[in-house]
């Protein structure tokens, strides 16, 4: 097949890589982008778009389960476990092919097939009608991530699954163990325990959610703990024994000492590693340091031409991350002058029930860090359009700079706070001190004058509690 040469090449079409095609393409880049399995990568194909979904149906369950709370009535209730994950799939297939559409749109020539760099400012691609060999100035790595599989803990698909497995279940878990309480594990959790798995999680670390708060881990290890769900902190899964067509028997380790325990399905969630392998990083010269690219603030991996974004590149792993990486390195290619990324101005969000958001750093990072904390907190008990809606169950808490005003970080658990997080998110982009969030008037009755009393609370000028 004929060389192709092009401006801008990106290899992994995921919420990174996709998005840096577009922004290169608007300003005026010849643009291909090259993947081997979806168009969306994982996030809109197995990961935060179908989680989404599913957690979603998990929701309306558990509110259908309250009907009698708001004076309605609703019996008979069930659920279809392979209509929610059709859902799922289906809510997948339309964005996925949404990125199709999105590429033709802005002229993007888009590869199917497996990518290699073998030398620098090119790429051949395997593609189902052969190999192409592809030539460009700038190339862009956004090949993300995949699940990290530890020894003995090896999902096989039947008894023990990753995330994959978990998103086309074919099965409804009597008894779930997962194993790992960030974001992916808890989500499971929350959705299976929702609908009725007898759920157990097992998380290394002091505590669950170990990098939100302490104060909201606390506070979601408490509200799980009521929905039925059993955490076991400070432990580890040592061992599986796998008896096909029965079950798991799990060795969990805690205290120097180790208890057995028996399950039909594992979900491990340990963590993910990098997809850098077979693309001839290292015979370029690029830095891998445990499975991620070494880059600057920037995403230059130090081989001219070459960056990095996303999930490859490093902590934090989240798509609007990558996203906002693959914007910033389109505009430096163009010639722009683009600002780097923040890390601490990029928010977590998990989809459990209740949701978990924040930004920023945490009340311990702040003081570990040198500085002298004001911090303020507002349970949604005393919000009242969270009584309204029947969600009274959780907290707004917020840390600033006592001596300068800065919101150094923003934490919140309870109902719709992944949406409510933004507000915080925007303040810190602005440099915002505590004085012009306390005169911000927030509209009435909305969730989001919780946060607003959290500002005024780290003051001691709180209103409402």
């Amino acid at each position: 097949m004929a060389d192709q040469s092009f401006d801008v090449i990106v290899i992994g079409a995921g919420p990174g890589g996709y998005v840096a095609a577009i922004r290169a393409s608007q300003l005026g880049l010849k643009v291909a982008i090259i993947e081997r399995e979806n168009l969306g990568g994982i996030c809109l194909n197995w990961g935060c778009i179908p989680t989404k979904a599913m957690l979603r149906s998990a929701e309306v369950f558990h509110l259908m389960h309250r009907a009698k709370e708001f004076g309605l009535s609703a019996t008979g209730i069930s659920y279809d476990l392979p209509a929610v994950v059709a859902r799922s799939r289906a809510v997948a297939k339309q964005l996925s092919s949404g990125i199709g559409h999105l590429m033709k749109k802005n002229k993007v020539t888009v590869f199917m097939g497996a990518a290699t760099l073998p030398a620098k400012g090119t790429v051949t691609v395997k593609t189902d009608k052969g190999t192409e060999t592809l030539t460009a100035k700038s190339i862009i790595l956004a090949t993300g991530a995949r699940a990290r599989e530890l020894p003995g803990l090896e999902a096989d698909g039947d008894l023990v699954w990753s995330y994959r497995h978990a998103l086309v279940a074919s099965r409804m878990p009597k008894k779930l163990l997962v194993i790992g309480s960030g974001a992916i594990g808890i989500e499971f959790a929350s959705f299976f325990n929702t609908l009725g798995s007898d759920t157990t999680v097992v998380e290394v670390m002091d505590r669950i959610l170990p990098v939100e708060d302490a104060e909201i881990s606390a506070f979601a290890k408490k509200a799980f703990t009521k929905q039925g769900m059993k955490i076991i902190e400070k432990a580890t899964v040592k061992k599986l024994d796998r008896k096909p067509g029965v079950g798991v028997t799990a060795h969990i380790e805690k205290d120097g000492k180790t208890e057995t325990m028996e399950f039909d399905t594992v979900i491990s969630a340990v963590g993910i590693v990098g997809n850098v392998e077979d693309l001839g990083l290292e015979a370029l010269g690029v830095k891998v340091d445990r499975t991620h690219v070494i880059t600057d603030e920037y995403c230059r991996t130090g081989v001219d031409g070459l960056y990095a974004i996303g999930d490859i590149a490093g902590a934090p792993w989240l798509a609007h991350k990558a996203s906002h990486e693959g914007v910033m390195v389109a505009e430096l290619i163009a010639g722009g002058h683009p600002h780097p990324i923040k890390p601490n101005s990029i928010a977590g969000c998990t989809y459990c029930y209740p949701q978990v958001a924040s930004v920023g750093l945490t009340e311990e990072k702040a003081k570990a860090a040198g500085h002298q904390v004001k911090v303020g907190h507002f349970p949604f008990i005393g919000n009242g359009k969270a009584i309204a809606m029947g969600e009274a169950e959780g907290m707004v808490k917020t840390i600033f700079d006592a001596k300068t005003g800065e919101l150094l970080g923003a934490h919140m658990i309870g109902a719709e706070v992944t949406e409510m997080i933004q507000g915080y998110i925007v303040g810190r982009t602005l440099e915002t001190t505590e004085a012009e969030l306390m005169e911000t008037v927030f509209p009435h009755p909305t969730m989001s004058e919780m946060m607003h009393e959290a500002v005024l609370d780290a003051y001691g000028r709180v209103l409402h509690i």
